[in-house]
């Protein structure tokens, strides 16, 4: 297989985070859906599969990093969310308290702000449906980027997911938190007026979870543990930071990720603190991704072309 140096840098992540899936695993000795995992890698590695036929079968370079990206994405959605169930039980004391304070310092109740949204039921169901147009708007970038022949933005705009999502849970892991709906109980005429996505009920869970850790892990009922920093908030800031440069094409992404904001405060079951970190690990990763792309090309370029192609001589 032949992949460009950003391809490369992740899958070096990947394979770095399977390998220490496959330690944790074995340590803990924690029960593992085989069939279910494998379905997905199975998907991740067709896509990579049809981005190399498109790389040396029939030469399109859109299509081959698209796929290629895709597949990556997939790869290290799986690697990545594994390794984070087997950080599990959590090491330290959840902050949620400590961020609930520092909301009420910039003025913001999470209880108070659900519960007036709860007046709004048909804005509460919209929200929902936005909250859930996260992964499908990374996806659809994806496609945009590649196909637009935008490679090394797509490759930056992949970058910069695989770090942020890197650095979220390394900040979790020393300071984890489930969110407001962890450490709030609302009123049932409120949740009935508008259910949530991430609710009292749903927050117990991870609390339980932090606790006592997974026992059984499939991708059938995996939760999003990251309370701070919100990584809805990061992917919401790529989606509309990465199009930018398109125009009027923008502009659905645009609204769409404006109104994402109270989404993830609303059925997020966030701390307003949480998407604010949110924001400072986009920033980052941004950056970072800049720089490790950067110095992947500048190592490329220093290569003779036959090693850094993979050309047979």
């Amino acid at each position: 297989m032949v992949f460009l140096p950003a391809e490369r840098f992740i899958v070096t992540i990947i394979a770095v985070l399977a390998s220490l899936d496959v330690v944790l695993l074995s340590w803990k000795g924690i029960g593992f859906d085989a069939a279910g995992y494998a379905s997905l890698i199975a998907c991740g590695s067709s896509a990579i599969a049809i981005g190399q036929f498109y790389r040396h079968v029939r030469p399109n370079e859109g299509i081959a990093a698209t796929a290629t990206a895709a597949g990556l994405f997939i790869l290290f959605t799986i690697v990545g969310s594994v390794f984070n169930y087997l950080l599990l039980p959590l090491l330290f004391h959840p902050v949620d308290p400590v961020l609930a304070r520092i909301d009420e310092q910039l003025g913001f109740h999470w209880p108070s702000f659900v519960t007036w949204a709860s007046q709004y039921p048909r804005a509460g169901m919209l929200l929902q449906a936005v909250y859930a147009t996260s992964l499908p708007q990374l996806l659809a970038i994806l496609f945009i980027l590649g196909f637009s022949g935008r490679i090394r933005l797509l490759h930056h705009f992949l970058l910069t997911g695989v770090i942020g999502a890197l650095l979220a849970i390394v900040c979790w892991s020393f300071f984890p938190s489930f969110g407001a709906s962890s450490i709030y109980v609302l009123p049932k005429d409120v949740t009935d007026a508008v259910p949530l996505a991430v609710g009292p009920d749903y927050g117990a869970q991870l609390v339980e979870l932090g606790r006592h850790g997974a026992t059984y892990l499939s991708p059938k009922n995996v939760l999003g543990l990251i309370g701070f920093p919100s990584f809805h908030t990061v992917m919401a800031a790529m989606s509309a930071c990465f199009l930018l440069r398109f125009g009027p094409l923008a502009v659905p992404f645009l609204i769409l990720n404006a109104l994402m904001v109270p989404a993830i405060l609303i059925q997020g079951g966030h701390n307003l603190a949480d998407v604010i970190g949110g924001l400072v690990v986009f920033g980052i990763a941004y950056r970072l991704a800049d720089a490790a792309l950067w110095q992947c090309e500048t190592l490329q370029a220093r290569l003779p072309r036959k090693v850094a192609t993979g050309a047979k001589p």
